[in-house]
């Protein structure tokens, strides 16, 4: 089945940016990754209003990404705290992906706001790309692709969606 032919409704891409490219997804995410874990703490540091990072958050703990856990200062009210989860946690290297390209073509003229490093050397962090038996993959043209088990044929022309993965 040719790539034009194929239905692409299933598509894991196009269900991720679903889920994670809602406005403030991903920086609510790399706040996380950041230790950042308190309501009032996101909301000031992102600078978001309280409804968007109260709705994001609901979707990113529905989703599995957060996990929302009760906390209590002494003397205090129990409050919550946003908790990566595993599937959270297996984001990172897609939140290291774009911080690279950023720092690439966007960053400041004096260079990156932040510089990732590996804590036991000191060394830079890259994101590489990898088959499972260990080569590194430099291009998209060294990459094959063919239709996966849940591949289906589009059937008619594809309704035009409002955003990718709805």
């Amino acid at each position: 089945m040719e790539y034009l032919d194929q239905d692409v409704s299933n598509c894991s891409i196009g269900r991720a940016v679903g889920l994670v490219g809602q406005p403030w997804a991903l920086l609510i995410l790399r706040e996380a990754v950041r230790g950042v874990r308190r309501f009032s703490d996101l909301q000031e540091h992102l600078g978001v209003s309280r409804s968007v990072l109260s709705e994001r958050l609901e979707d990113l703990v529905a989703h599995g990404l957060l996990e929302l856990r009760s906390y209590q200062e002494p003397g205090r009210r129990r409050r919550g705290e946003y908790v990566l989860t595993e599937k959270g946690r297996d984001l990172y290297p897609v939140l290291s992906a774009l911080r690279q390209w950023g720092d690439k073509y966007l960053a400041d003229p004096e260079g990156p706001a932040v510089l990732a490093t590996h804590h036991a050397c000191g060394a830079p962090v890259h994101v590489t790309l990898m088959c499972e038996k260990g080569h590194p993959i430099a291009s998209d043209q060294e990459v094959e692709r063919r239709p996966g088990p849940s591949a289906r044929p589009r059937t008619a022309e594809p309704k035009v969606r409002r955003s990718p993965g709805r």
